[in-house]
């Protein structure tokens, strides 16, 4: 008798904790907790609305890029620059130390231009940019808006600017220059060619040349060509480049 009340305890117990899962199960169907103390009811899907759920710290770092925020990863020019919209340009003239005046011809200004991350600009781009930037000029010019010789000691010079925009003045591939042919260069004899005869490099021809450009009271203007050997002023361009204004400001 008494194994069997046992009996029937055991599975009254058994009973009453099945019925306490069920009514558990039930109450989740319709109900979640997002943070300790709140309830919520689920979405129509079942589950707990993205809003309601809560962001680790790896999700949050991703919706910045790292630690990066929208201004770092905004292209932006240089404080010494000029937003041209999707390029900037530097305000002024490459400034020269007293060792490089008359470096500065084509071959310089423009690996200069790389050392700085950038490039030496075309024509267009600098007649393009002439309302906006204070490109040399000359003496008639406004000081406001161009750069101009201001100082008469050393007398009073028209200024223009070198560009990367290159002409030739002559006809044929050596008005571009020319590699020449180096002394002890033979002929393919599989070929039968005969030894070439050696001819003096030209790497820098008179017959080359860049273009040159001025503010012309902002409307830009050509000021004609020198040989790419002919030390001249210039500026540099760059792609814009993100968070380029707070790095140079820090």
């Amino acid at each position: 008798m008494i194994e069997r009340l046992n009996r029937c305890a055991g599975v009254a117990a058994l009973l009453v904790a099945l019925l306490a899962l069920v009514l558990s199960t039930a109450s989740d169907a319709g109900a979640g907790k997002t943070r300790a103390g709140k309830v919520v009811r689920l979405a129509a899907n079942g589950r707990i609305p993205a809003k309601l759920l809560p962001v680790v710290p790896h999700a949050r770092r991703a919706d910045r890029l790292g630690r990066a925020t929208a201004d770092d990863l905004k292209g932006s020019c240089a404080p010494e620059q000029v937003d041209l919209g999707t390029w900037c340009l530097d305000a002024s003239p490459y400034p020269l130390d007293n060792a490089d005046i008359g470096k500065n011809d084509y071959a310089w200004a423009t690996q200069k231009c790389i050392e700085q991350g950038g490039y030496l600009p075309t024509a267009a781009q600098l007649i393009g940019a002439a309302a906006r930037v204070k490109l040399s000029s000359t003496i008639d010019d406004s000081q406001l808006t161009a750069v101009i010789d201001i100082d008469p000691s050393d007398g009073m010079k028209d200024k223009r600017e070198m560009s990367a925009t290159l002409v030739t003045t002559a006809g044929g591939s050596s008005a571009a220059g020319s590699e020449g042919v180096t002394d002890g260069s033979r002929g393919d004899p599989k070929q039968g060619e005969p030894d070439p005869v050696p001819l003096p490099a030209n790497p820098f021809p008179e017959t080359l040349q860049y273009v040159t450009v001025y503010d012309n009271h902002d409307h830009g203007g050509f000021a004609g060509s020198q040989p790419v050997s002919q030390p001249q002023a210039f500026r540099c361009a760059y792609d814009k480049l993100e968070g380029m204004s707070k790095r140079a400001a820090g």
